[in-house]
């Protein structure tokens, strides 16, 4: 004997699949187990003398109260998840103010208290040579304690590819770490302490790269060439510097500074008298390699804005139109093009917002001619000149939001509205 509940999703089962006939569907109690009891069979009957109609305006309401249900549980969720961006921004207890103390005392006071929230990473990938044997290679760069979790920011291209990560608070003992996430567009990354030491962790509170004057005392703490935890001072010697990660993207308002960075600085962080971080030391222009007084740092503007994404998605999420370009700087000399400025599109993703608002990507005649694609121009009031242009126009939006893209097309220009999308792999 069958039990009860498969009946019940049987019948359930069998009024659903006469939906497609449009005629209402009568179950038969003859078709029940004989020893159900009668009150169940008279409520059999009522239940499936149902219309094609009112079976799908149940299953209409049903996902609409479930979407409802799961919409409320995200919003709950959301709500009681701790902030992942409350990063310290007091000074740190132990500096006194730098107007009533020497310029000596200031940098004893800055790197005892701090020194232990610099830490030193050591990575490890692993590959194939010619001959397959397995090789092991090794870098290394510092970071900064972010909060009592572990989490600890440093540079992207620090931890890019590793596979194993160690980190070193000071002493004999190493702790293993894991990457949380990275955005190689700003060479930013976010490791985390997998294991611990007692006690409470030294934070490196954040300050305001937005308040920065050239000439401004800065001290760097990193480990250079392994030496853990050397400290270096100087001066801000630029502003607004632009420099490139190793992707090519640019990177706006860099921190100029004479501080002394060598290789193994790259991630740590670029202090004001205060004690508080304004930069991550990412960078050093040399023709030896080694430190030439020329050193930049990518502001903690930037790291305020992208570290709560890394920590929550794993990466920046960017409004992207979904498209790969050429600046048309590069074609002056080969094509004869409507615009000196501009990005031709090379191709379009499908599914793409610039796919749906019907954007052109260089295409192939059946003659065998290259016809170009569209060159974008511009978008809502901003001038698009350049890769580097339209990377920052994109980033004061966000996904969803719908731009006007103005565009040369067939030697006219027009505008087309394209509805922005997150996308990995193109702009």
């Amino acid at each position: 004997m069958q039990p009860e509940g498969f009946w019940f999703y049987s019948c359930l089962a069998l009024a659903q699949c006469d939906v497609d006939n449009e005629r209402p569907v009568e179950w038969h109690p003859n078709a029940m187990p004989a020893t159900l009891p009668d009150q169940f069979r008279e409520g059999r009957r009522f239940m499936y003398r149902l219309s094609t109609r009112q079976v799908l305006l149940i299953a209409l309401i049903s996902g609409l109260f479930a979407a409802g249900i799961v919409t409320i549980v995200d919003r709950i969720n959301d709500r009681f998840q701790p902030s992942q961006a409350a990063f310290s921004e007091a000074p740190p207890a132990g500096i006194a103010d730098p107007a009533t103390s020497t310029d000596e005392q200031n940098n004893i006071e800055v790197y005892r208290t701090l020194s232990p929230g610099v830490v030193f990473i050591h990575s490890t990938t692993y590959a194939r040579d010619f001959f397959g044997f397995v090789e092991q290679q090794e870098g290394s760069g510092s970071g900064s304690i972010l909060d009592q979790e572990g989490n600890i920011l440093t540079n992207y291209h620090v931890i890019e590819g590793a596979q194993k990560l160690s980190v070193s608070l000071g002493g004999k003992k190493d702790y293993p770490a894991i990457v949380v996430g990275g955005d190689p567009d700003t060479d930013l990354a976010v490791i985390r302490l997998t294991e611990k030491p007692a006690g409470p962790l030294t934070v490196i509170p954040l300050g305001d790269s937005e308040k920065l004057v050239v000439g401004q005392k800065v001290l760097a703490i990193g480990n250079p060439f392994g030496l853990d935890r050397t400290l270096t001072t100087g001066v801000i010697s630029g502003l607004q510097r632009p420099i490139r990660a190793r992707n090519s993207r640019l990177i706006e308002g860099a921190i100029q500074t004479d501080a002394s960075i060598n290789p193994g600085n790259s991630g740590g962080p670029l202090l004001d008298s205060h004690g508080r971080m304004i930069g991550i030391n990412s960078q050093i222009l040399s023709p030896s390699g080694s430190s030439a007084g020329v050193g930049f740092a990518v502001p903690v503007g930037i790291a305020k804005r992208v570290v709560p994404q890394i920590l929550r998605y794993g990466q920046v999420r960017r409004p992207k139109l979904g498209i790969s370009t050429r600046d048309v700087a590069a074609f002056r000399n080969q094509v004869d093009l409507p615009v000196s400025d501009g990005v031709l599109i090379i191709q379009v993703a499908r599914g793409s917002g610039a796919a749906q608002a019907g954007l052109r990507g260089m295409q192939q005649t059946e003659m065998g001619d290259v016809e170009l694609g569209d060159i974008i121009v511009g978008i809502d009031n901003d001038k698009v000149g350049n890769s580097d242009d339209l990377f920052r126009v994109l980033d004061k939006h966000q996904i969803g939001q719908t731009v006007q893209v103005a565009i040369w097309r067939n030697g006219r220009r027009m505008t087309v509205p394209v509805r922005l999308m997150e996308s990995n792999t193109s702009r």
